[in-house]
């Protein structure tokens, strides 16, 4: 059972932080085609060494240049990936994204028509320790250079529409909550916030562990 601190630390950081990276790259995610596949983009961009914020930017650049969905994206030419990841200032590893995302797009097309649904079809219903690996292993088999960092931010901000997959909080997310002095247990984190919130509970326990700021920014919140 959470303490009171906790919850009000809890409720402090979802109000200021609460924010998914999906919804930072302008994805409305739900579970259909298009926003699944833009998610599993923006993913394996984020999971560079590389600042989210530039992550984000290129995941823009590239929807804003119509490569929306995995058949407009294995059509576009490399050098209409590199243009748009520049525009996005993605500019380290571009060269190598430009063609893993072209390469990643035709195997989705090839392997499930374009439709993650059907990678979930696949996966199906199993022990959730036994599902949670095949979904990173079917995820990294059509997505070339997403690693398990990757994976696992798919994951995180995925369980709002695959609830199969909820409570979904690794070990980047149990980092920021050591940092806020909450929990540092999937079970315990998921009692901090209502099922539909856990995304973005998700991904402002990764600002937490990413940047100290957040974790001083929410104790004077919740001194107050």
């Amino acid at each position: 059972m959470a303490t009171r601190t906790e919850r009000k630390t809890a409720h402090e950081l979802l109000a200021a932080h609460g924010r998914t990276y999906a919804e930072d790259a302008g994805i409305r995610l739900r579970n259909t085609p298009q926003p699944l596949y833009q998610l599993l983009v923006l993913s394996s961009l984020l999971s560079a060494r590389i600042r989210a914020e530039v992550a984000i930017d290129a995941a823009r650049a590239l929807f804003g240049a119509g490569m929306r969905d995995p058949r407009r994206m294995a059509d576009a030419t490399w050098q209409q990936r590199m243009d748009a990841l520049g525009a996005g200032h993605y500019r380290r590893y571009d060269v190598r994204t430009a063609t893993q995302l072209g390469e990643g797009a035709a195997l989705l097309l090839e392997r499930y028509g374009g439709d993650l649904r059907a990678l979930r079809d696949e996966v199906g219903r199993r022990p959730k320790g036994e599902a949670l690996a095949e979904y990173k292993r079917l995820l990294r088999a059509v997505t070339p250079g997403l690693g398990p960092v990757g994976a696992d931010i798919f994951l995180r901000e995925v369980q709002g529409v695959w609830p199969e997959v909820a409570p979904y909080f690794d070990g980047k997310t149990v980092q920021g909550a050591g940092r806020l002095g909450l929990p540092t247990t999937a079970r315990e984190l998921a009692g901090l916030a209502d099922r539909d919130h856990y995304p973005a509970l998700a991904a402002a326990l990764v600002r937490s562990a990413l940047d100290k700021r957040v974790a001083e920014d929410v104790a004077g919140r919740t001194s107050r």
